[in-house]
């Protein structure tokens, strides 16, 4: 009883937390509904703003990641998992075709046009990269009917599509502990938004696997 109580209540603060994470997300994507090119992040690419390929890249990116993270949700519940399984297939696909059609292409065209320099570019074509790897391996491992391999690939996946939400936890942390320029703050970010994820992410494989 004990076990199924402290299972419960870790479910639950993991889900509170990424659901505060999502929230924080679904505001900062309201900001860019307006359209105007000098809110939030855009007012740092101005020298981007009018190539039309990076401003297409950016909106698609803005306006689906959402998407990812709100299927991401019901992949990792039991509780869907046995009694909704129906929903449980059709999220999977909405965040499975999400990444691998829309984000990805999106993702990496905004991973050449970023800011801080070359570090940061080779950053984001790594998670960009990852990302799509590790989901096509998800969908791959569960239509051969690999469950513990499409667990596990969903597990990294996901930890990258949080990226989104570390990446900003991280700038806040990152810029009120040190006095980094803007350039190299960006820089440090970019690495610190998914490698401490993906961490975590085969940390959490290797102790279910104990």
């Amino acid at each position: 009883m004990k076990a199924v109580v402290l299972n419960i209540t870790r479910e639950f603060l993991v889900y509170a937390v990424l659901c505060l994470g999502t929230f924080g997300m679904l505001l900062t994507i309201m900001q860019y509904a307006s359209f105007s090119t000098t809110v939030g992040f855009l007012a740092f690419k101005q020298d981007y703003i009018n190539i039309t390929v990076w401003k297409m890249a950016f909106y698609t990116h803005v306006f689906s990641s959402i998407l990812v993270l709100c299927a991401g949700f019901t992949q990792f519940s039991n509780y869907v998992l046995k009694h909704h399984r129906n929903l449980h297939r059709i999220m999977g696909k909405v965040y499975a075709y999400d990444i691998l059609f829309i984000n990805f292409p999106a993702g990496m065209i905004m991973a050449v046009y970023a800011n801080g320099l070359l570090p940061t570019k080779i950053a984001f074509v790594i998670l960009d990269s990852l990302w799509f790897l590790f989901t096509l391996k998800a969908v791959s491992a569960i239509r051969k009917g690999n469950v513990k391999a499409h667990k596990q690939f969903m597990i990294r996946s996901f930890a990258l599509s949080c990226s989104a939400v570390t990446l900003r936890w991280w700038k806040i942390v990152l810029s009120h502990s040190f006095h980094f320029d803007p350039l190299t703050l960006y820089m440090i970010d970019a690495w610190m938004g998914f490698v401490p994820n993906l961490l975590f992410a085969e940390w959490l494989i290797r102790r279910k696997q104990r």
